[in-house]
């Protein structure tokens, strides 16, 4: 969602904003700004703080700051900056921030990324108090209510003012009367700070992603729930939750190197869809045997606190799936694998929607969270409430190690599908099925579900995928074959059964998310309760078909659509003796793979999205409305 970059440094840090912002792009925006303490006596305007804001792109702001001429742009040693996604108020200059509290000779700079759920009722007050607002924003009531606390220290006013705050928010604040101090909180969304000991950039920085330090910082550290930060240029103070000052470790910055690079490849959801090979290899990396240590979280504090995954898995009788959106689906999959080959009843529930009902708790459960990023602010809360009826049974499948997420969790498995930039989920999605059907495996063993012989099977098929699924990606001819085809559509229908039906489900949501082509999916048992009535010549219809069981069911649901008129398009296994013919197009499957089948039949659907959008001229990376990292309610 939103994207922070923030720093005081000994150098012009103009540039590191603008880099970090690029870098934040993926997160999907609408507007973007900065604000420095400007220090360029020649600027026309009185020295203090200075902004340039732009609803378009990044590279659009870069040409308001950087300098044409001499006398043009921004230059300051202490800065903030922000991508937009628009909650409040609509995507307009206006309500772009950074935004400001301007009255008499103090200024107040800030950027936001949440909610304030409380903001009409503060408005009001500071209305009455003689403040005027510029903007539609929830946003510029924190900084006039900063700047209404005031009395000459910006800290003080900055901790006032976030006891009046009800809501989410990750926030940078700057003051004109104190040029060389920054203040940051966080409370429901990431914030991230970095020491950087490099010549060119050193200083201290904030920023709601650590991709938008790399190469700017050394070390960072990832603020915990409640923290507040007093940033200056030689030296930074952490303040817990409880409002003592507190000592957070700092760490190396992760090497992000060519994996936020673009290479040779026309987008990053096109790049994504190619690593997968790799991003399953390096997931499953290390994985010799089916242990249940491969789940114990052993680098976070408090070690001592953190029980073993052998012991919880062994006390377990039920598994509660929580996710948003994409991995909705990898655990709507595990759900088939978890009871079919554990044996273990399994609830699936969207996380959004977890914590407003009335739910059944059971100590027993296992809670599994399942993010991309680890900050996805639902699943975060979902899990919270979890935790709040007495389920302490918790897991983590996660891409970022240092996330919120796995730092909340008793148990975590670190996806390792390596930085994610298309908004469109993909190698996310497989490496999370990866690690599902780890999990699914090793709590089998555990109670006792699991034979050697079956191990030895299952282990054998995992370390096959990696060049499975390159033979999947040699299909991509014939996918592009049909994407021609489906750039004229404006609806289209994809059917699975069984372990297929979240496959189905992610393809749907993939054309959708990047194609904008009206997209459902359903069990195609289900097509003779309602869905066959939407089926024309007009209709394009997914069909998911492997070689397993559902098989002979699922072939007499594509006559009934071809009975109608529908044209099918079919992902077929090589054994299913499906062939094309009028009205049926198949692609075949290079070769059957059995309970993994799934996360080889989801690459073509991918594909199918990724060259439909193309086709149609969408944005592929940042389609309209959507953010990669949902961060708020």
């Amino acid at each position: 969602m939103c994207g922070i970059v923030a720093g005081v440094s000994a150098k012009n840090l103009v540039p590191v904003l603008v880099q970090g912002l690029a870098r934040l792009e993926y997160r999907g925006y609408d507007s973007c700004g900065i604000a420095v303490f400007s220090t360029k006596a020649q600027l026309e305007q009185v020295v203090g703080l200075q902004r340039a804001r732009s609803t378009s792109r990044v590279s659009e702001l870069a040409e308001q700051v950087f300098p044409t001429q001499p006398g043009n742009g921004l230059e300051g040693l202490l800065g903030i900056a922000h991508t937009r996604w628009a909650t409040h108020g609509a995507p307009h200059v206006d309500n772009a921030h950074p935004h400001f509290s301007v009255k008499g000779k103090l200024q107040i700079g800030l950027v936001h990324n949440g909610i304030i759920e409380n903001f009409e009722a503060l408005r009001d007050d500071l209305k009455i108090k003689g403040y005027v607002f510029e903007s539609q924003t929830d946003t510029e009531v924190i900084a006039h209510l900063i700047h209404s606390l005031y009395q000459g220290d910006l800290y003080q006013a900055f901790h006032q003012a976030l006891r009046q705050l009800k809501g989410a928010y990750a926030l940078a604040v700057i003051c004109n009367l104190e040029p060389d101090r920054l203040v940051g909180a966080r409370a429901g969304s990431p914030l991230v700070f970095g020491v950087s000991r490099k010549k060119e950039s050193s200083g201290h920085y904030l920023a709601s992603d650590a991709m938008a330090l790399a190469g700017v910082v050394d070390e960072f550290v990832f603020l915990e729930e409640g923290d507040t930060i007093d940033v200056r240029l030689d030296s930074f103070q952490v303040v817990s939750a409880v409002g003592g000052r507190i000592t957070r470790v700092l760490r190396p910055l992760p090497v992000f190197g060519q994996a936020a690079q673009l290479g040779p490849y026309q987008h990053y959801m096109q790049k994504e869809i190619f690593e997968q090979p790799q991003a399953i290899s390096d997931t499953l990396e290390g994985v010799q045997g089916i242990v249940p240590e491969l789940f114990d979280v052993a680098d976070l504090e408090p070690k001592s606190a953190r029980p073993l995954a052998r012991t919880v898995f062994q006390n377990i009788d039920r598994i509660l799936l929580l996710a948003c959106g994409t991995s909705y689906y990898s655990a709507s999959t595990a759900k088939y694998w978890l009871e079919s080959i554990a044996k273990i009843p399994t609830q699936v529930e969207i996380a959004s929607e977890y914590r407003y009902r009335e739910s059944v708790p059971d100590a027993k459960t296992l809670v599994v969270c399942i993010s991309q990023s680890g900050e996805t602010a639902d699943t975060l809360a979902a899990l919270k409430h979890a935790q709040s009826l007495g389920m302490v049974h918790t897991l983590s499948i996660c891409n970022v190690a240092t996330s919120a997420m796995v730092r909340e969790c008793a148990l975590a498995y670190i996806t390792r599908a390596g930085v994610e930039v298309g908004v469109a989920s993909t190698k996310a999605f497989t490496t999370q099925l990866a690690a599902l059907f780890l999990l699914t495996l090793v709590i089998a063993k555990t109670k006792g579900h699991l034979s050697a012989k079956e191990e030895s099977r299952h282990l054998h098929a995992m370390r096959h995928l990696p060049a499975a699924l390159q033979a999947v990606l040699a299909l991509e001819p014939q996918i592009i074959a049909w994407a021609q085809e489906f750039k004229v559509r404006e609806n289209a229908l994809f059917l699975g059964r069984g372990l297929h039906y979240p496959i189905a489900l992610e393809g749907a949501l993939k054309l959708k998310e990047i194609s904008y082509i009206h997209a459902e999916a359903y069990p195609a048992g289900e097509l003779k309760h309602g869905p066959l009535a939407l089926v024309t010549d007009a209709m394009p219809v997914v069909t998911v078909a492997p070689n397993d069981t559902l098989l002979e069911k699922l072939k007499s649901n594509m006559q009934e659509v071809r009975a109608r008129g529908g044209v099918l398009y079919v992902l077929a296994d090589a054994d299913t003796h499906i062939s094309s013919s009028e009205g049926l197009n198949v692609i075949r499957m290079p070769e059957h793979y059995g309970e993994l089948s799934p996360i080889l039949h989801v690459v073509p659907l991918q594909l199918l999205a990724y060259h439909t959008a193309l086709a149609r001229g969408s944005d592929v990376d940042k389609p309209r409305n959507l953010a990669k990292s949902v961060t708020v309610e």
